[in-house]
């Protein structure tokens, strides 16, 4: 089973984690199963980039990213070229080390 390898997010995960991933489900699936609580403004609907984390390790095990993920990762605060929407990128058979930026575009936040 792949792991999903967290840094330390000062708000979110700050010892960082490690999680057993599914693969087949996206990143941001497997961090609110397993309590790391990241932003999904438009609900998973590839809308927004509140989900966006960064690929450390692993990135080229993803599916390539689609033409309407592309178009949102470049409004993204922090975009690096290992840059992906939580939502949209799932877990393949390799372990992944994700880091997820310090701030998001996000006027609102739910529940807050």
């Amino acid at each position: 089973m792949p792991k999903l390898i967290v840094l330390p997010h000062v708000e979110l995960c700050p010892e960082g984690t490690v999680i057993d991933a599914t693969p087949g489900v996206s990143i941001c699936d497997t961090l609110l199963e397993h309590g790391v609580e990241i932003e999904h403004a438009c609900e998973k609907s590839c809308a927004c980039t509140t989900c966006h984390v960064i690929v450390r390790e692993g990135f080229n095990t993803l599916k390539p990213s689609s033409e309407d993920e592309d178009d949102l990762l470049d409004k993204a605060w922090g975009l690096e070229p290992q840059s992906r929407l939580s939502c949209q990128a799932r877990v393949a058979d390799a372990d992944l080390v994700i880091e997820i930026p310090k701030y998001t575009i996000n006027m609102v936040k739910e529940g807050h």
